[in-house]
């Protein structure tokens, strides 16, 4: 996104104050915003939208003439140029010119004037609608800019860049830098270029939260800013992440990746690593005017901090990758009953993952400690996920045990060895009958009916438990 401001000048030019009432700054704004998939630069074909604002401040003096002429010629001249850019497509859009300011504003007055079209063709069609504004209306750029969404059409190979040109701030209650900020962050467009030409600090800061700033000082720096903005936005700036396995190879992919802006949690783009049809990394194209911080959504996650891209070049991200995988999988059926899982790090005692038993997960190559949570729980270190290879861990299915108790009453289950006993699981208090998923194994439980007021009315009951069959212990 860019924005070129021109200065505001003299009121006695304006022949009436009421221009003044609006809180304008400066010329012309370009907002550049720049909308990308991921696919090869080659493939590209870039849509430059101009959003012209054409309100009544366009009146206004500036240098050699009005704003609103200086404009027209300059933006002239500039299409001239962009006639024989290969893959470029143009189109525009106008706001502030089909209703007068007074008595009340149209903060909805914009509008599509000329669809998108090769630049050979559609440069003139531009031109020539140019030429027959009148400056009439307000400022509505968050709303104009919202609406430019709509403008281009559906499109898996072209970067949308938006231009637009204002001689002042928004006028209608919106916020410009909130509707930038939503639609970077939904991948639309990069983040915003910002000019701005003899402005105060606080609107030179008020368009720099929409993008990257610039400054303009006159008349004759329109054009070449103007052909600076169209170099940057057309530069052919690519990233390519590289997510390596043991043997230093781009082959680990099919995972999360969350770019952010360096030192902070803005998130400004999110996509799904993919390996393209050439059997290479996927191209991004990403806005080279930040700095990133990069999260690889493995488990555990891979980070790489203060990534710089460089501009007009294909760009390089590399981190170690290396990943395996884990099939957790019941060694019997029980089509009622699959554990949870939680894995750790080796050694670290923070969840890491849960994982259900029946399914497969990608780790980091590396050693991993499980808590299988069947009754009673299982316990396994230094689990090893080796490079593209699959460790599959085989428990017994649990065996359903129906306790069919007397009374409600209290009680617990135990693993009994024949020596010392083990705390399983209390009974449910509230029920007379309850199921519970066991492994395979010999168990005691203990009861005492609810009524029952003496401790010696307390009654054990032994059994036995195989892997996945059903069983009934009746508790009298």
């Amino acid at each position: 996104m860019v924005i070129i401001n021109l200065p505001r000048e003299g009121k006695q030019a304006m022949g009436s104050n009421v221009l003044y009432r609006f809180k304008k700054v400066g010329l012309v704004g370009l907002f550049l915003i720049s909308a990308c998939s991921s696919f090869s630069q080659s493939q590209i074909t870039n849509r430059i939208l101009f959003i012209f604002d054409d309100s009544f401040s366009m009146n206004g003096p500036w240098n050699s003439n009005i704003k609103i002429e200086v404009a027209k010629k300059v933006m002239g001249e500039f299409l001239d140029s962009l006639k024989s850019i290969p893959n470029l497509e143009l189109a525009l859009r106008c706001y502030g010119h089909t209703t007068f300011f007074r008595p009340e504003r149209n903060c909805e007055d914009t509008k599509l004037e000329v669809p998108f079209a090769p630049a050979k063709s559609n440069t003139e069609k531009i031109k020539q609608r140019i030429q027959k504004l009148e400056p009439t209306g307000t400022t509505p750029i968050a709303f104009s800019l919202g609406q430019c969404i709509n403008d281009f059409p559906a499109c898996n190979t072209c970067r949308n860049i938006v231009i637009l040109i204002t001689d002042g701030i928004e006028e209608c209650g919106g916020n410009p830098c909130q509707v930038s900020i939503d639609m970077q962050r939904k991948g639309i467009f990069l983040r915003p270029f910002v000019i701005g030409v003899g402005l105060d600090v606080k609107f030179a800061d008020a368009f720099a939260c929409m993008g990257k700033f610039y400054d303009v000082s006159n008349e004759a720096n329109f054009m070449d800013v103007l052909k600076l903005v169209l170099t940057e936005s057309l530069s052919q700036t690519t990233v390519q992440v590289n997510l390596l396995d043991l043997g230093k190879n781009p082959t680990e992919t099919d995972v999360d990746m969350t770019f952010y802006e360096a030192g902070t949690s803005r998130v400004k783009y999110n996509y799904l690593h993919t390996i393209n049809h050439r059997g290479n990394p996927d191209t991004l194209v990403l806005d080279p005017d930040v700095k990133y911080d990069l999260v690889v959504h493995t488990i555990p996650p891979v980070e790489k901090k203060n990534i710089v891209i460089e501009k007009g070049k294909h760009n390089t991200i590399s981190l170690d990758a290396p990943q395996g995988y884990l099939l957790l999988q019941l060694d019997g059926q029980n089509g009622n009953y699959f554990p949870t899982t939680i894995v750790r790090q080796e050694g670290i005692m923070r969840t890491l993952n849960v994982q259900e038993f029946g399914t497969k997960e990608k780790y980091l190559v590396g050693k991993y400690d499980l808590e299988i949570l069947t009754l009673p729980r299982i316990k396994l270190k230094d689990v090893e996920i080796k490079q593209s290879s699959t460790n599959t861990l085989k428990i017994p299915a649990s065996g359903n045990v129906y306790f069919n108790k007397s009374s409600k009453g209290y009680g617990s289950v135990y693993v009994d060895n024949g020596k010392t006993v083990e705390w399983v699981c209390n009974l449910n208090t509230a029920s007379q009958n309850e199921i519970i998923y066991l492994q395979p194994g010999k168990y005691k439980v203990v009861f005492r009916a609810e009524l029952a007021k003496e401790t010696l009315k307390t009654t054990e009951f032994n059994f036995e438990v195989r892997a996945g069959t059903p069983m009934t212990v009746r508790i009298n």
